[in-house]
């Protein structure tokens, strides 16, 4: 089965107000995730230039692999993913890293990030709101609904309705890889 990720990523000067009005609408946050992703460059191909993504990310020690497919529209991050377990552990992930690295797979960076997820209806898809703190880069939040190719139209609304009602108006369409990679080439040191 096709599953399509349509996700909007908005930059957030106010995470404590965004707190306050998802809590009003009922959406109760679950504790406080460490995110760490590394991401990896194909052997034989640009990811930047065919617009996908691998990375090994590690959530508190459950690790999972993630390949997402060229985003498909302009106004959310609309795009295919596939994300598998791999186990638990350092151990594991470093296993899977060397695998990676023997296909001739390069790292590239790590996006490390604190995360808090909810859940809310709106429009009548499930919602997933998550609030992210991003090493050297800011305060983001992003809405993501997933769902099947016939819902995808139906999807893109519900998140772009939500986002207003929120007040989320500082767009962000580049990944925090980069991001992350952007603000490395001008030199800025992370924070």
């Amino acid at each position: 089965m096709n599953r399509y990720e349509v996700e909007q990523k908005f930059w957030v000067d106010d995470l404590g107000l965004l707190r306050r009005q998802l809590a009003e609408r009922g959406v109760v946050l679950d504790p406080p995730l460490e995110e760490n992703d590394c991401y990896f460059a194909h052997p034989a191909r640009d990811f930047v230039q065919t617009d996908e993504a691998l990375r090994i990310r590690n959530k508190q020690g459950r690790i999972f692999v993630t390949y997402k497919g060229p985003k498909l529209d302009l106004p959310t991050k609309t795009r295919h993913e596939i994300e598998l377990p791999l186990g638990e552990g350092e151990t594991v992930a470093r296993q899977w890293r060397a695998l990676l690295e023997a296909l001739g797979f390069r790292p590239v960076a790590e996006v490390r990030k604190r995360r808090e997820k909810g859940r809310m209806t709106h429009g009548e898809q499930m919602v997933e709101v998550s609030l992210d703190e991003v090493a050297g880069l800011g305060t983001f939040a992003e809405l993501e609904v997933v769902v099947d190719a016939d819902l995808l139209v139906q999807a893109q609304t519900v998140i772009l309705s939500l986002a207003g009602l929120l007040g989320l108006n500082k767009v962000e369409r580049r990944s925090y890889l980069g991001l992350l990679l952007e603000r490395l080439d001008r030199g800025k040191p992370a924070t």
